[in-house]
C-alpha cells in the first residue's frame, strides 16, 4: 500500500505523503500494512514486535498525525533514554513542523511541571518525566492526550527502568481510559502476553527491509545461517580488524560490540590503523571537523578526548557511556553520514539510538555476573545488537557475526544464539525498592485512597497480568508499613493519606528510602557545621546514587580516608569486622563522594579519570544525580526547618552543577561560562561581573578559551544584568 493511499483513505494532509516520500518512504512495509489492517489508524491499541528498521516508528507517527491533524487530541511519545528522546524530537520536528505540528521534548526537572508542555501536539519524553507529570497531576494527560506511544516496551523486563514504564502505562490507562496505546517492541517470545495486557492487536513479524544473515567467524571464514560461507579477502592477525577492514573495503560500515570501555577504545585504535588509507581527501577533511568537536567537548581536552579525536581522523570511533554526550552525538552523526566507517561500542549502544551498519560484529558474548562468573549474554541482547546490521537504501543484506575462539565453539554459538529464540519478557515490579516510590506516588497524588483501591490499581499492571495480584499484595503491605513508620503516610481505619513529608518526597521524585536517609542525616547535621565531604557522603548513602566500583588498590587508601573523616559523616557507621559487606558499601560511597569533591574543586578531568576510573559521561551523570539529591536535601531541610544546613546545601548544589569552587559562582551565571572558561577568566583578573563590565570585548577575547564570540556574548549579558532599574513613579 502506497503512503499516498493511506493518506487518502484516512483523511491525512496530502503534504504528509510528500514529506515522507522526500525521506525515502513511498510504500508501507508488510508489517506496517498489517498494522493498518488491524486498525491502528482506526484508534485500536496495538503492539508491534518486529525487528529494528522494519518500520515500527512510522505507524506510530501516522497514528499521532491523524490524531493531531484531525483535531482528536495530543500525543505522547515515551522513550527510555534521553539520547533517544533527542533523536526522535529532532526527526519529528524537522519532518512535521511544516504541517504546523508543534513538537516538544521534556526529559528532566522532575520537581516542576511546565504548563507549556500541554501546548505541544507531540511531546517526546522519557518514562521518568511522564511518571513525574502524573505525580504532579498534570491534568492535560487525561484531558487532551489521545495517543500514547511506548517505544522499546520490551524494557519492562529491565529491573531498573521496567517498573516505572509499567506503572506509568497502567496509570495513563486509569486516568485516560479512551487513550490509544501503541507499544513498539523488539521481537520477543511473549509479545502476545503484552498485547493481552494492553487489550491490543498484535503485529509480530521477522520481516526486515534488508535481509539479515547471522553467522559465526573463525579462522578467516564466516559460516552463515543460510548455509553459505564467506572467506575474507583480507589477511590480518587480529580478527576484529579483519572483519572491520573487509567490510569497509567492500564499501560498507561496521559496528563492533565489546564488553568494556577499555576494550572499545583499544579495538578502535587498532582498527583505525588499517582503515585510514581507504578514506578520500574530502572524507579526511570533514572528519577533521568532527575530530575538533570531539576534542573540544570538555573545554580543556582530556587524554580520552585526544584519543577519540585521533581515531576519528582515521575514520574510526569508540562509543560508550563514559563519553560526553556531545562526543557521542558527533560520532553518531558522522557514522550516519558514512564519514566514520567503524564504531567500536559497548552493548549500551544497541539499546539506544538508531545506527545501522553493513556488518555487526559481536566479539564478547559472555559477561561477568556475580556470583556466577562468566555467563552468556541474553539472546534478546544478541538480537538487539545483530538487528543493527543492514542499512536500508545501501545494503542488499546485513551481516551479524559472532567471533568463535575455537572450531568447536562455532556450532555452540549457532545453538546458543543464532538458532535460539529471545527470552520471555517478565515484569520486575514486585520488589520492595520498585514499589516504595510507586505506592507512595499513588497515595500522594490522590490516585488511591485505601488499600483496596491500591490493589485494584495493581491489578492493572503487567505483573498482575502475568502472576496475579496476590504475590504483589505481600510486598505492598511491607511498603505501606515502611511509609507509615517513617511518617510519609497515615492510615486511619481503612483510608490512606500522604503527610506533607510524603507528598514532598513524591514530588521530588526520589526513593522514599533516600528521603529517610537525607532527613535523618540532616537532623544530625543541625547540631554541628556540616562539611563538604559530610554532605557529599550523605547523598552517596542514598539508594538513588549509583556508586563507583571499588578496585583492588582502592581499599587501603579509602580506609585511611575514612579514619581521617569519620567524625564528619552524617550517617550510621558500620563495623568493619562484624559487618564487612556494609563497610565495603561505605567505602564505595566514600569513593563516589571523593570523586564529586574532586569535580567541585576543579581537579582536571584527566586526573579524575586516573584517580577514579571514570569518564566525562560518568562524571556528569553522577553530578546530575548529586545535584538533584542536594536540591532534594535542601527542600527537606526547609520542610523540617533545619536551617543551619540550608545555605551550605544550596551552595554545594550550584558547585556540583558546574564543577567549580565557590569563588566562581558569580561568573558561571553567564551563559557559555563553565568550569574551564570561568577559571580562565578568574586567573586573568575577571573575578566578578563588574570586572567584565569594565573590560572591552577585545581584552576579554584574548583570555584563553574565550575568543571573540564568547567575549561578545558575556559582555552583552553583563550589560543587561547591570542595567539600572527604571525609577518608580512617586505616589
Amino acid at each position: 500500500m502506497k503512503i499516498s493511499e493511506v493518506c487518502d483513505r484516512y483523511g491525512l494532509d496530502a503534504r504528509l505523503s510528500l514529506i515522507l516520500e522526500q525521506s525515502g518512504i513511498s510504500s508501507l512495509y508488510p508489517p506496517q500494512q498489517e498494522a493498518v489492517e488491524k486498525g491502528a489508524l482506526d484508534g485500536k491499541n496495538l503492539v508491534m514486535a518486529i525487528p529494528t528498521a522494519a518500520g515500527k516508528t512510522l505507524i506510530a507517527e501516522l497514528c499521532m498525525l491523524k490524531s493531531v491533524l484531525g483535531g482528536k487530541g495530543k500525543c505522547l511519545y515515551i522513550v527510555p533514554l534521553r539520547a533517544l528522546a533527542s533523536e526522535k524530537y529532532e526527526d519529528f520536528k524537522e519532518k512535521y513542523e511544516p504541517l504546523s505540528v508543534k513538537v516538544g521534548i521534556s526529559t528532566g526537572d522532575f520537581d516542576y511541571v511546565d504548563p507549556r508542555l500541554a501546548n505541544y501536539d507531540i511531546l517526546v519524553a522519557t518514562s521518568e518525566k511522564v511518571d513525574s507529570l502524573l505525580r504532579h497531576r498534570a491534568k492535560w494527560l487525561a484531558d487532551v492526550v489521545a495517543v500514547v506511544v511506548l517505544d522499546e516496551v520490551h524494557l519492562i523486563d529491565d529491573p531498573g527502568r521496567g517498573p516505572t514504564l509499567e506503572v506509568l502505562t497502567a496509570r495513563l490507562r486509569q486516568v485516560n481510559p479512551a487513550v490509544q496505546i501503541l507499544a513498539l517492541s523488539a521481537t520477543v517470545k511473549n509479545a502476545d502476553e503484552i498485547a493481552e495486557w494492553l487489550g491490543a492487536e498484535l503485529v509480530k513479524s521477522e520481516w526486515r527491509p534488508v535481509p539479515l544473515r547471522k553467522g559465526v567467524y573463525f579462522n578467516g571464514k564466516i559460516w552463515f545461517d543460510d548455509g553459505s560461507k564467506l572467506k575474507l579477502d583480507v589477511k590480518m592477525e587480529d580478527d576484529l580488524t579483519a572483519l572491520a577492514a573487509s567490510t569497509v573495503k567492500e564499501g560498507g560500515q561496521a559496528l563492533v560490540f565489546v564488553n568494556t570501555r577499555r576494550s572499545a577504545q583499544a579495538a578502535a585504535a587498532l582498527i583505525s590503523e588499517k582503515i585510514s588509507d581507504s578514506l578520500s581527501a574530502e572524507e579526511k577533511k570533514r572528519l577533521e571537523d568532527v575530530a575538533r568537536i570531539a576534542e573540544s567537548a570538555l573545554g580543556e581536552p582530556s587524554r580520552a578526548c585526544r584519543e577519540l579525536a585521533g581515531c576519528i581522523r582515521k575514520g574510526v570511533a569508540f562509543h560508550h557511556a563514559g563519553l560526553h554526550h556531545v562526543q557521542r552525538k558527533a560520532v553518531e552523526d558522522a557514522f550516519r553520514k558514512n564519514l566514520i566507517k567503524v564504531v567500536c561500542a559497548t552493548p549500551t549502544l544497541a539499546m539506544g539510538v538508531n545506527l545501522p551498519s553493513r556488518r555487526t560484529v559481536i566479539r564478547d558474548y559472555r559477561r561477568y555476573v556475580e556470583p556466577y562468573g562468566q555467563v552468556f549474554i541474553p539472546v534478546l541482547e544478541f538480537y538487539q545488537m545483530a538487528g543493527r546490521a543492514g542499512r536500508p537504501q545501501y545494503d542488499r543484506h546485513g551481516e551479524a557475526v559472532l567471533i568463535a575462539k575455537s572450531k568447536n565453539e562455532v556450532e555452540a554459538l549457532f545453538e546458543k544464539f543464532i538458532r535460539a529464540e529471545p527470552e520471555r519478557i517478565t515484569s520486575k515490579l514486585a520488589s520492595e525498592p520498585a514499589l516504595r516510590t510507586h505506592v507512595l506516588a499513588s497515595i500522594a497524588a490522590g490516585y488511591v485512597s485505601d488499600e483496596a483501591a491500591l490493589l485494584a490499581f495493581m491489578s492493572g499492571t503487567f505483573f498482575a497480568h502475568q502472576y496475579g495480584v496476590s504475590d504483589v499484595q505481600r510486598v505492598v503491605q511491607r511498603v505501606l508499613d515502611f511509609l507509615d513508620r517513617e511518617g510519609m503516610i497515615k492510615q486511619e481505619e481503612k483510608l490512606l493519606f500522604a503527610t506533607e513529608f510524603g507528598r514532598r518526597v513524591s514530588m521530588l521524585y526520589i526513593d522514599p528510602l533516600s528521603a529517610v536517609v537525607l532527613r535523618d542525616g540532616l537532623r544530625g547535621a543541625a547540631s554541628k557545621e556540616p562539611t563538604e565531604i559530610g554532605l557529599l557522603h550523605l547523598i552517596c548513602h542514598t539508594p538513588d546514587m549509583e556508586l563507583l566500583y571499588l578496585r583492588q588498590g582502592d581499599y587501603e587508601e579509602l580506609e585511611a580516608f575514612f579514619l581521617e573523616h569519620a567524625d564528619e559523616l552524617l550517617t550510621e557507621i558500620p563495623d568493619g569486622r562484624s559487618e564487612p559487606e556494609r563497610f565495603e558499601t561505605l567505602l564505595a560511597e566514600l569513593k563516589t563522594a571523593r570523586m564529586l569533591q574532586a569535580w567541585i574543586n576543579e581537579v582536571r578531568e584527566d586526573d579524575i579519570h586516573e584517580m577514579f576510573g571514570v569518564g566525562a559521561g560518568d562524571i556528569r551523570r553522577s553530578a546530575d544525580t548529586a545535584k538533584w539529591l542536594l536540591y532534594s536535601a535542601h527542600e527537606l531541610s526547609s520542610l523540617f526547618r533545619i536551617k543551619p544546613v540550608m545555605a551550605p546545601l544550596r551552595k554545594l548544589e550550584q558547585r556540583v552543577r558546574h564543577g567549580i569552587r565557590e569563588e566562581l559562582l558569580e561568573l558561571v551565571q553567564l551563559r557559555g561560562i563553565g568550569r574551564v572558561r570561568g577559571r580562565s577568566l578568574f586567573r586573568a583578573g575577571y573575578r566578578r561581573l563588574s570586572d567584565i563590565e569594565m573590560a572591552s570585548e577585545q581584552e576579554l577575547s584574548r583570555v584563553p578559551y574565550i575568543g571573540p564570540e564568547i567575549a561578545r556574548s558575556i559582555k552583552r549579558q553583563v550589560e543587561q544584568k547591570m542595567e539600572p532599574e527604571a525609577p518608580q513613579p512617586e505616589i
